[in-house]
């Protein structure tokens, strides 16, 4: 049976106690992901020379596409398991997380295989070229072929572990591998250690992704009596209920991180046709963004299981309670981020290289980037609502408007008219009306439930 200390997380405790000590841990560890995202190309940066940049910036959509299948079975399962654990459903909570955990293994085995066969075409359709070739496929190598069934997994795992309120066991399984890696990046990439460039870079990665993977290995196997993250093959189920309810919500969150890959391999192409530099340029750019994104993001998933639960339990009064508090938070630490970027954009952007024409650039990029901020994290954490509450079809909906509708139009029609720069404003555009359309969203969906409850 779930422990009492869980129950009054997700039913009793306050609510900005209850939101701080399900994100907190989150947040934590997402910025630990930021830094280990970065620390590829920070130490990739010291070498000075664009093409190990440009790999590594290049290989970035295929790494993403890592989301899809984490989404897919992450979010769907923890999804399903906070619902089945507000319904007091511990047989479904278990039968959820055995069956996600597999599939995810079965589809990661699956990307490594596929893209392994498909290496040539694919690093093609990214961008490479002559120059940028042999740097991307090493990289590659070693994150997807060699890496795609430990990375997918230890994120999966991590969302699972969540679900069940153990967000703090989710985040020191997360961050253990990421701090593996940055410890690891000097001694690969740098001629003081191996001296592997790029390739080194992804070889760090695949050992850390291991070490993560590991840790929630044996965290449920210690803890195999008292947690609903269940690893026994069994468990596998083919109910209808529990595959429909993983689905509904990983399905479109798997579409929406496809079409993230496909918004970012477009960007890159368009980027390439100026050169290695902006390409570099527009890489850095993206992950210095990333630092302020995978906070708000993090905050977003840590109150998903608060969310779930509480809609599975028809409370929808601290449901509410749980956003409400979330969003003033988020919104006012996107704000000061933003000010911060912009005034101080070429200065961030100097931190990762020290070629002047792409810190130029990067400096450039980040503050045409920096202005969605405000607008994403509203976005975030409607989307994660809809996860949350297994509104799959509100998800897919979104995804789509932000990429398809918006912002792979505004990437043709702003380069159009301001070539290269006018890229890194595409996303702020499509956000800015993103933004309006989820507030009124939200707004429609809980005077749909606070009457259902008076009725």
């Amino acid at each position: 049976m779930q422990n009492s200390a869980d129950t009054r997380l997700f039913e009793s405790m306050p609510v900005a106690k209850a939101v701080m000590k399900m994100s907190v841990p989150t947040v934590i560890s997402s910025l630990v992901i930021v830094i280990y995202n970065l620390a590829d190309t920070f130490f990739v940066g010291f070498l000075n020379n664009p093409v190990q940049n440009a790999a590594v910036t290049l290989s970035a959509p295929v790494l993403l596409a890592f989301n899809a299948v984490n989404n897919l079975f992450g979010v769907g399962s923890s999804s399903m398991m906070s619902r089945a654990l507000g319904k007091k459903d511990y047989d479904t909570a278990k039968r959820s997380s055995a069956t996600g955990f597999y599939c995810a293994l079965a589809s990661a085995l699956l990307f490594s295989l596929s893209f392994t066969a498909m290496k040539n075409t694919v690093l093609g359709l990214l961008g490479a070229d002559s120059t940028t070739y042999e740097a991307t496929s090493g990289y590659l190598f070693w994150t997807v072929t060699c890496g795609a069934v430990p990375s997918i997994l230890n994120v999966v795992m991590a969302y699972m572990v969540r679900s069940e309120g153990a967000s703090l066991h989710s985040s020191i399984g997360t961050m253990s591998g990421c701090l593996l890696n940055i410890i690891l990046d000097p001694i690969f990439i740098l001629p003081q250690g191996l001296g592997m460039g790029a390739r080194g870079a992804g070889l760090a990665t695949f050992i850390s992704n291991c070490f993560a993977l590991c840790y929630f290995l044996v965290l449920t196997t210690v803890k195999r009596k008292k947690t609903f993250v269940c690893l026994n093959p069994k468990r596998v189920t083919k109910r209808k209920e529990v595959l429909l309810g993983i689905c509904a919500v990983g399905i479109p969150s798997a579409i929406q991180n496809i079409l993230n890959v496909t918004g970012m391999t477009i960007l890159n192409n368009f980027a390439a046709a100026f050169g290695a530099d902006p390409v570099a340029a527009i890489g850095i750019a993206y992950k210095i963004n990333m630092i302020p994104l995978q906070i708000s993001l993090g905050v977003s998933q840590g109150i998903m299981p608060l969310i779930g639960y509480n809609y599975s339990a028809r409370n929808y009064k601290r449901m509410k309670g749980f956003l409400i508090f979330t969003s003033r938070i988020v919104l006012s630490m996107m704000l000061v981020t933003l000010v911060i970027f912009f005034l101080f954009s070429d200065k961030i952007s100097g931190l990762f290289i020290d070629t002047p024409s792409v810190v130029g650039y990067s400096a450039k990029f980040l503050q045409g980037m920096c202005i969605s901020l405000p607008f994403l994290c509203m976005d975030f954490l409607a989307v994660g609502v809809f996860q949350a509450c297994g509104m799959g079809k509100k998800a897919l909906v979104f995804a789509i408007l932000r990429k398809i509708v918006f912002e792979i139009p505004f990437i043709f029609i702003l380069n159009h008219f301001f070539p290269l720069y006018g890229l890194a404003w595409a996303q702020t555009c499509a956000e800015v009306i993103l933004a309006a359309v989820a507030l009124t969203v939200l707004v429609k969906m809980f005077r749909r439930l606070e009457r259902e409850v008076h009725h």
